[in-house]
């Protein structure tokens, strides 16, 4: 399709931009040009819990079997993405701090926040029958959002943290970046949003083929 060639070339736009210009912080340095994917990765895994939440209370509504499957991929997305994160922030950690892991409140949050959603693929797995292994993963999913929410926009800002706060926002919660630097966040952060539901609608067709396989046989 067209729109994937347009994807491809603007995600190459993308990276060499995020290289060529000036780092996004000046006092950090160029370490902080990964804030460029780091930043994405974060905001896609909360956008894929969300989208799961959402499949997740549609299901229990209609118990329609595609939607637990569509719930189960958007948490496989966002767990992908929190560990997309997460090793984007250790090699930060190591390149400012000299350490990749150090206990710091968004590392400890996040690390937290993969255990929850690595247990819910436990869940799934150990449940045999569909029905109930849908139902449980649903109210599982459901619950398992506002904590989230909690481990990555509360519990970081409670407590003084090594990470850098002012990166998008000021003291004054005013924006903080020059024009170059917020068109390049901004523009990785659409062009990672339409590449996550491109994963997302494939593996969803992928899901649907093994079903209808399934009922063949």
């Amino acid at each position: 399709m067209w729109w994937q060639w347009v994807l491809f070339l603007a995600m190459g736009a993308m990276i060499v931009a995020s290289f060529l210009t000036p780092a996004p912080q000046q006092q950090i340095g160029e370490s902080s040009r990964i804030f460029y994917y780091h930043i994405p990765q974060a905001w896609l895994a909360v956008v894929a819990f969300a989208t799961s939440m959402i499949y997740s209370i549609r299901y229990l509504r209609t118990r329609q079997l595609h939607l637990d499957d569509r719930g189960a991929i958007a948490n496989a997305l966002g767990l992908l993405f929190a560990i997309l994160a997460t090793v984007t922030g250790a090699i930060f950690a190591k390149v400012t701090w000299g350490t990749y892991w150090n206990w710091d409140p968004r590392q400890t949050s996040i690390f937290v926040l993969l255990l929850i959603y690595g247990a819910y693929f436990s869940l799934r797995g150990a449940v045999a029958d569909e029905e109930r292994r849908a139902a449980m993963s649903a109210v599982y999913s459901i619950f398992a959002f506002p904590p989230a929410v909690f481990l990555i926009f509360v519990f970081p800002r409670l407590t003084p943290s090594l990470h850098p706060s002012d990166t998008v926002l000021d003291e004054n919660l005013k924006f903080s970046m020059t024009t170059d630097v917020a068109s390049i966040l901004f523009g990785s952060l659409v062009l990672f949003t339409v590449l996550y539901i491109w994963i997302f609608n494939l593996a969803a067709r992928v899901y649907k083929l093994e079903a209808v396989r399934r009922e063949d046989e």
